[in-house]
């Protein structure tokens, strides 16, 4: 016991004490330089502090128990390790404080670099002897020693005592102004002392106190501040919308700090083993020669290309390409590696699995097959659903009419078109208004996260591959075009001047996130190679398309793979047909009441306004071939694959004008004194229909037993379709759907009226019709068992189940109330986006169970929206259903998903 004791409450672990794996505990950064120590790599002593540690402390608001003391002993530990002390004023060790949670969350939290400066330890720092060449006759470096205590003095004001950043960055630009330069280099040790008395200044206006000068007090605050971080507004945000868990919390790293910055033989840069955008292998990074690292992914002064190395520090250079084909072969994936030169000493400050395009993820994935680094079950799992939606968007459909106006750096690929807006809050007001927006700014920072959500794309004037906006953007899946130098950008005027001319707020540009390049005007749009894949006119064995193969071969595997069929939602030939080509392997859902609209609209008032049994037969009957022929159409279509046909839903007086329309039109012709009998009687029957709630009324099965002949009608159609296509050499496998049981009464009235029409109709042709329901009432769900004895399978539809199952009309309330409901956090995404499997997905996995108790051959699926909605699919694959439906569009999607939730299983089972 005493031994669980001591575990529970270490909190604190020296990185040659952890690995790759324990990211729960040491978060992604903490994990990864322990495992990088472990490889034998340069990496920067230091220590972490867990997760769990920050969970104590958010619980609480004060540190755990044991916290202060782990820390200093480990504190101690990196002394004796570097030979310095923290603060000391001769020779001081400084150190960073980086969060570090289990996800990759770039830019979202806090970092403090330089702790442990103060007005005596700078003076130490300046004089240091391993200063480097060029310094001072002293041996030190004092430009370094002052812009490093600046940088605390900024980054410590703003991220632990909430210092308006903006104060800052005004008080650097007047420096620069008065230097008469652009850069901060420019600065010497004079300037950057007088700015550090100006920086603290600020801080002690903002905050009421000096800057603290004690570097242990500094080290906590700092700690604290990240700890605190986790639940930033920008950090909340960004777990949202990549649906990050919010209880996880973040680590905190204490690395003894390496110099960047201290001179034309010291840089920083960031690395990528394979191009982040495409997926190609080679030499892909930045790198800042004399600068600290958040001066790279910050974006505030343009980078070279890492190849650039080579020629500054061909040691260096080589020492990385071999640490990055070492991490590459290690981790079996793309690295995204953070490194520091310190006068010609390479150090390894991070790694990790690298965030990337869609189009790089399944190129990356065949490549490391190819290479023997994983098998195809593997890569399958390294892609997904969200990722080929993305593949399938437009691209640009470019003449010599579109010149470009500037090229940037592509570091987010696809084709974006919008209104420019240079505020986030801009954008978000926009986009709220339903204007498609391209957010421009010099270069963005964390806090402009909602309008880069918000915006169809971002370019920014300033960056590269590895700044904020294309780090963020990649994540998102957001077209992104950075450094595009050129433009001149005026936040404040809300305009950017490029090759002469002038664009304003509103005016419309077109951004290429894959060549970078930039047009003035709305650019049209074509179809992607990869949707030309799915509809067949892209050979994937001809084509010299990379990516095309690639999707093809994991598509191929997951088809192979995955245990749930994938069908579609479809009304007509031409959705069946597109849904088929996409791979659909049947209809899930044929909504009948689609048939009844346009120039049929007349029949159907006939028949709701007729007064006797002769006049409703003549209606029906009139209807009768024109629903036969619409299903002979999508059976041919869907040759020899089921089809779900729904019988008509929706409340009959939807298919009438409205009541306030009716009401007008007979009062305006009684006026007039003219004959408005038709009308008078539409709306006598619009007010009889009349219902306050109608999606809860006389719709479904209801409506089926009240009307006679209505379900009939369609289940003649339906059969005498099926057994024209079959006599004609075709199959057709109907599936007949009853919408809207609650009881399994209802179910077994309309289903003894069906088997006798089938049975009349079929007659010796072969055809077979199955006969079910949708379960979209929460008491079928619950009473599944019963309803099971009178159908031959379930179709759950999980739009109205979740409508039911929460109360909420999915037509009102996401616009109505959702978004607070995010906001607070009650929903991560709203439930008619994703399965609410807590609550729906239980009632689907009680109906399943019970079912198939009660049935054993009951055929499952779904065909709701979630059908299409890749954590979904998961979710129904585990359940045990049979298939899924989606829209025509998702069909690839699901597919995909499918057969990541198979080998998914079996890779949890065998753990």
């Amino acid at each position: 016991m005493a031994a669980q004791e001591t575990v529970d409450h270490k909190y604190v672990y020296d990185f040659a004490e952890g690995n790759k794996d324990q990211k729960d505990l040491l978060g992604g950064k903490g994990a990864n330089l322990a495992e990088m120590t472990n490889l034998g790599l340069p990496v920067p002593p230091g220590f972490t502090i867990t997760t769990t540690a920050c969970q104590a402390y958010l619980a609480t608001g004060k540190e755990p128990a044991g916290l202060a003391d782990q820390i200093s002993s480990h504190l101690d530990a990196l002394e004796r390790a570097m030979g310095r002390t923290l603060g000391d004023p001769v020779d001081p060790l400084l150190v960073s404080v980086r969060s570090g949670a289990k996800f990759s969350m770039p830019g979202m939290m806090e970092t403090v670099l330089n702790v442990g400066l103060n007005d005596r330890s700078v003076v130490g720092l300046a004089r240091q002897a391993h200063g480097p060449a060029g310094a001072d006759s002293s041996g030190g470096n004092e430009r370094f020693a002052w812009d490093s205590y600046r940088r605390l003095i900024q980054m410590f004001g703003k991220t632990v005592c909430d210092v308006p950043g903006e104060d800052f960055e005004h008080a650097l630009d007047d420096a620069k102004r008065a230097k008469g330069s652009d850069l901060d280099l420019d600065l010497d040790a004079d300037d950057l002392r007088a700015l550090v008395a100006t920086f603290k200044e600020i801080f002690h206006r903002h905050t009421g106190r000096e800057f603290p000068q004690e570097p242990r007090e500094q080290l906590d605050l700092a700690i604290r501040a990240v700890f605190e971080s986790w639940n930033a507004e920008r950090a909340v945000i960004y777990r949202r919308q990549e649906r990050l868990p919010a209880e996880a919390g973040t680590a905190v790293n204490v690395v003894a700090m390496v110099f960047g910055n201290l001179g034309a033989d010291s840089g920083t840069g960031v690395a990528f083993t394979r191009d982040p955008a495409s997926g190609a292998q080679g030499i892909y990074g930045d790198y800042l020669a004399n600068a600290q690292g958040e001066d790279v992914v910050s974006g505030i002064r343009n980078t070279v290309p890492l190849q650039e190395l080579e020629r500054i520090d061909r040691r260096s250079y080589n020492e990385l390409l071999d640490y990055m084909a070492r991490l590459e072969r290690h981790y079996k994936d793309l690295c995204d590696i953070e490194f520091t030169i310190e006068r010609g000493k390479l150090w390894m400050l991070q790694t990790r699995v690298g965030k990337r395009t869609a189009a790089a993820a399944f190129n990356i994935a065949g490549q490391l097959v190819d290479e023997g680094l994983i098998d195809l079950d593997e890569a399958l799992h390294r892609v997904n659903g969200a990722q080929l939606a993305q593949l399938m968007f437009p691209r640009f459909k470019l003449d010599h009419e579109f010149q470009p106006v500037a090229k940037g750096i592509g570091a987010s690929p696809g084709a974006a078109v919008g209104k420019v807006v240079f505020t986030s809050a801009r954008a978000v007001e926009l986009a709220g208004q339903g204007e498609a927006v391209i957010l421009v700014r010099r270069e963005t920072n964390p806090d402009d996260l909602n309008g880069m959500i918000a915006a169809q794309g971002i370019l920014t004037s300033r960056g590269g591959k590895t700044s904020h906006a294309a780090v963020v953007a990649r994540g998102m899946g957001k077209t992104c075009v950075s450094g595009a130098d050129d433009l001149e950008v005026d936040i404040p005027g809300k305009r950017f001047t490029v090759a002469g001319k002038t664009v304003r707020e509103g005016d419309v540009v077109s951004i290429d996130g894959t060549t970078g390049k930039v047009y003035l005007g709305e650019v049209p749009v074509m179809p992607s190679e990869v949707v030309q894949y799915f509809e067949g006119t892209l050979d994937p064995e001809r084509t010299d398309d990379a990516l095309v193969r690639a999707v093809h071969r994991i598509m191929t595997h997951a088809d192979a793979r995955r245990r749930l069929a994938v069908r579609t939602n479809a009304d007509t030939k031409a959705d069946a047909a597109r849904a088929r080509r996409f791979g659909a392997q049947g209809i899930g859902l044929c909504r009948t009441e689609h048939m009844f609209l346009g120039d049929r609209r007349e029949l159907v008032e006939r028949l709701i306004l007729a007064s006797t049994d002769a006049d409703r037969e003549q209606a029906l009957a009139a209807l009768l071939p024109l629903q036969r022929a619409d299903f002979i159409e999508i059976f041919r279509e869907m040759n020899g694959l089921p089809v779900t046909v729904r019988l008509i839903d929706p409340p009959l007086h939807e298919f009438l004008p409205p009541l306030e329309q009716l009401a007008v039109d007979v009062a305006v012709a009684q006026e007039r004194g003219e004959d408005a009998a038709r009308e008078e009687a539409l709306l006598a029957a619009v007010r009889r229909m009349h219902e306050e709630n109608p999606m809860l009324g006389l719709r479904g099965v209801r409506l089926g037993l009240v009307i006679p002949g209505l379900f009939a009608m369609q289940v003649r159609a339906i059969t005498e379709a099926a057994v024209s296509v079959t006599e004609s050499g075709g199959s057709a496998f109907p599936e007949i759907m009853v919408p809207l049981v609650g009881a399994v009464q209802e179910l077994e009235t309309v289903r003894t009226e069906t088997e006798k029409i089938i049975a009349e109709v079929v007659g010796g042709s072969g055809v077979e019709v199955l006969i079910g329901t949708m379960i979209e009432v929460p008491r079928a769900a619950l009473t599944a068992g019963q309803i099971a004895e009178a159908a031959q399978f379930f179709s759950f539809g999980t739009n109205d189940l979740t409508q039911m199952a929460w109360g909420f009309s999915r037509d009102d309330v996401e616009g109505a109330f959702f978004w607070r409901y995010l906001e607070l956090g009650i929903f991560g995404i709203s439930p008619f986006e994703s399965i609410d499997r807590d609550g729906v997905g239980r009632l689907v996995r009680i109906a399943a169970e019970e079912g198939r108790a009660a049935r054993s051959e009951l055929k499952l699926g779904v065909c709701g929206e979630h059908g299409g909605d890749p954590d979904s699919v998961h979710f129904f694959h585990e359940v045990g259903l049979d298939y899924v439906s989606c829209s025509p569009f998702r069909v690839p999607v699901a597919r995909l998903e499918a057969g990541r939730a198979a080998v998914e299983t079996v890779g949890s089972d065998s753990r």
